[in-house]
């Protein structure tokens, strides 16, 4: 490959990035709505058709930050688990309520990025042999916080993570009240993690 074609995918990868970071921090800023093509030209300062180049429209900027979103929150729930693991060994379900804490502290944290991931309609497939893998990956970090020796443990996972996303889906619309989270979450890993 020549030094000019590696000069185009450098600059080529940096403005997929522009356009990624510039959709995201509008999208954090002001919403899904103001997110369109016109202002994210004039934001990172190429035109709709350079735009066009990169995503066929909004769903597919939409699906590239939802996979961004499952990647950092994959990382963020192993950290957490191992965390949690290396401090806590009295309590054997410790790294699966860390995993829960920042769950849905990343909801609350990143409220456009998770409305990509699990709002917005994508064409994204979720439990299927497409599934991309940073969407495997964080399934796989819910896995993971729960014992190896839990019966039907990727079942328990599905479980929890829909009861992570309803807990965050609520409190973001304010349908249930902040005070009583830590009570939710000792219920629901109760019910989630086998006992010994």
């Amino acid at each position: 490959m020549s030094v000019t074609q590696n000069r185009r995918e450098r600059e080529r990868a940096q403005r997929h990035r522009l356009i990624l970071t510039a959709a995201r921090e509008l999208a954090e800023a002001e919403g899904w709505e103001a997110v369109t093509t016109r202002r994210l030209a004039e934001r990172v300062e190429y035109s709709q058709p350079v735009l066009y180049s990169h995503f066929t429209g909004k769903d597919a900027i939409v699906a590239a930050l939802a996979q961004e979103g499952f990647t950092e929150l994959a990382d963020l729930l192993r950290t957490a688990r191992t965390t949690a693991a290396a401090g806590q060994e009295g309590d054997p379900n410790s790294g699966l309520r860390a995993v829960c804490r920042a769950y849905l502290h990343f909801a609350t944290a990143h409220p456009a990025l998770y409305q990509a991931m699990f709002v917005l309609p994508t064409q994204l497939k979720f439990a299927d042999q497409e599934t991309p893998t940073p969407l495997r990956a964080a399934f796989d970090a819910l896995v993971e916080a729960l014992p190896e020796n839990t019966p039907d443990r990727e079942a328990r996972a599905e479980l929890l993570w829909a009861a992570l996303h309803g807990i965050s889906a609520l409190s973001a619309t304010g349908r249930i009240p902040p005070h009583g989270g830590q009570t939710r979450l000792d219920l629901l890993i109760d019910g989630i993690a086998p006992h010994h």
